[in-house]
């Protein structure tokens, strides 16, 4: 594994300024180039291709475009996408496509699409139906990734997230936890909520178990390490605070640890903390953090398997992928 001193190396920078970046340090005034550098590189040193690639591609350059719900802005503050997106960026240079990278903001896509025509589209992002008059509406060749809009038309690739929080909640209530809370999100895409199924995932199996309490949910709008920051903020000074709490991604539990630091409690001894996602950051975090890994390296791979062979075969029927995920034990629970 890639150490903070060797993505300070890479990046060209210090390992202190590695080491602030990399767990959201508000006090620290570097610039965004330095901020997206940095995690880029500890996205890059972390990838292990998952197969060895045969050398083969098509006989004929395409061009794909790559829609990202997430701006470079939002990529910092969340890496998960970037991760994904990294992915797919060295899967396509390998197999010698050309990439267009475009981001899906109000009604720009259509517009920016407009020029020359692509071959197929890779869509990063949780894409609900409604979202679909936004995309070309004669182009089939697109697979979606993290978000199954049209299973019934367009190729996807996501992950089971129900499956994955009944894991995290059962290893919890093995460790003895009952008292349970939730930190998580919901995005704003376009303007509306975006639903996610981890929350309904979590609410349904504490009901099942006679375990829920409404005040132990506490979300906010967004999915980053300053909104993980301010909701346990709000947790931790109520009456009555949980034992251990499932964080909805990894990017808000670092915000999440430090408002437990700050109140003078520890992890996991007072505290037990569980992400998702498993992030390049999440193993140099202190204590280092229990998560739900997801192999997004994987999903972006896979997402290029699944346009180039569309486009190559003509298949008519498409494919739904559904990857397993990997609860990761560190050290953040007891």
């Amino acid at each position: 594994m890639a150490t903070i001193k060797d993505i300070a190396h890479k990046a060209g920078v210090s390992i202190a300024t590695v080491s602030r970046v990399l767990n959201y340090d508000p006090s620290l005034s570097v610039s965004d180039d330095t901020r997206k550098r940095i995690f880029e590189v500890a996205e890059k040193l972390n990838y292990r291709t998952l197969r060895e690639r045969s050398g083969q591609h098509m006989k004929e350059r395409s061009r794909i475009g790559l829609i990202n719900w997430y701006s470079d802005q939002e990529e910092m503050l969340d890496p998960y996408y970037m991760a994904i997106r990294l992915s797919i960026e060295k899967e396509c240079f390998l197999r010698q496509l050309d990439l267009v990278n475009l981001y899906c903001k109000a009604d720009t896509m259509k517009q920016d699409l407009g020029g020359e025509p692509v071959d197929g589209i890779i869509a990063i992002g949780r894409f609900e139906s409604d979202d679909l008059d936004r995309f070309p509406a004669d182009l089939d060749h697109i697979v979606f990734v993290d978000s199954s809009p049209d299973e019934s038309r367009f190729d996807s690739v996501v992950i089971d997230l129900r499956k994955s929080v009944v894991e995290v909640l059962n290893y919890l209530h093995e460790l003895g936890h009952k008292e349970i809370g939730f930190i998580g999100g919901h995005n704003l895409f376009n303007q509306k909520p975006v639903k996610d199924e981890r929350e309904l995932a979590f609410t349904d199996w504490m009901k099942s178990r006679g375990l829920f309490r409404p005040e132990y949910i506490y979300t906010s709008g967004n999915l980053y390490s300053e909104d993980g920051y301010q909701l346990m903020k709000e947790a931790i000074g109520q009456d009555k605070v949980p034992t251990a709490f499932f964080i909805e991604n990894d990017s808000m539990a670092v915000g999440a640890l430090r408002a437990i630091y700050e109140a003078k409690l520890r992890v996991p001894q007072d505290i037990s903390i569980v992400g998702f996602n498993d992030i390049a950051i999440s193993a140099f975090l202190q204590p280092p953090l229990t998560t739900v890994k997801v192999h997004v390296e994987f999903m972006g791979e896979t997402a290029v398997d699944l346009l180039t062979e569309r486009m190559t075969t003509k298949r008519e029927i498409p494919k739904k992928v559904v990857l397993p995920t990997k609860l990761i034990v560190r050290d953040s629970c007891q």
